[in-house]
């Protein structure tokens, strides 16, 4: 892998199980797009219209798609497992929808899990942003305990802990409150611009934590 991926291209991607059906009209499906680093970008579409695939294609969880997905000129049918583990650990950050937490591990667990496994441990920045979250009270609660909205933002935090070119938000404010989501918001454009990166966020129409944001339908 190179120092950074300046762009992802969806060469006419489509999911396997859209194969055979009349999709409604579509901005990404069966299309050329591409997302640059440093730009900012809103999937929207109905529930089921696939975009949490769409993000799991990127991250490569799953491969069942047809056309090309490149990583700069690269297809990703061609990268190794290592590749994969590289392309994670380095260029690609997500927060998935359903989060998966360690429900048995405390906050702080959960996100310095992660931040040790890429070689981002910056406390000073984690502390802070827990702080801002309002849930430093809660570091040391197992995730499992605390609500579905102080998991949102644990989870948030674990995705900020790497370095990435690209940042992918699962509806990433479906459990936060207006407070929460603005400062939630803060955060994201600080830290992707402290690196350069990318946002790409998906979302059936919730508000979103992106500031005038180049907008697709899925």
């Amino acid at each position: 892998m190179t120092a950074h991926i300046e762009e992802i291209t969806l060469d006419s991607l489509l999911p396997r199980v859209f194969a055979r059906e009349e999709l409604p009209y579509s901005e990404v499906w069966r299309r050329k797009v591409s997302f640059r680093r440093g730009g900012r970008y809103l999937v929207e579409s109905a529930s089921g219209g696939g975009k949490s695939s769409l993000a799991a294609f990127i991250t490569g969880a799953r491969r069942d798609y047809e056309g090309k997905l490149l990583f700069d000129s690269r297809d990703a049918s061609t990268l190794s497992i290592a590749d994969w583990q590289e392309l994670r650990r380095s260029h690609i950050a997500y927060l998935p929808q359903e989060l998966s937490l360690f429900s048995e591990l405390s906050a702080i667990d959960n996100i310095m899990l992660k931040a040790e496994i890429c070689g981002d441990t910056d406390m000073d920045r984690v502390e802070s942003w827990m702080e801002r979250l309002g849930i430093t009270f809660r570091r040391d609660y197992p995730v499992g305990r605390l609500s579905i909205g102080q998991q949102q933002r644990v989870a948030l935090i674990r995705s900020l802990c790497q370095p990435f070119d690209f940042l992918l938000l699962d509806e990433p404010v479906s459990h936060l409150d207006e407070g929460n989501n603005r400062i939630a918001a803060r955060i994201v454009e600080e830290e992707t611009a402290r690196q350069g990166a990318a946002v790409i966020a998906f979302s059936v129409g919730n508000p979103i934590m992106i500031e005038n944001p180049e907008k697709l339908n899925l």
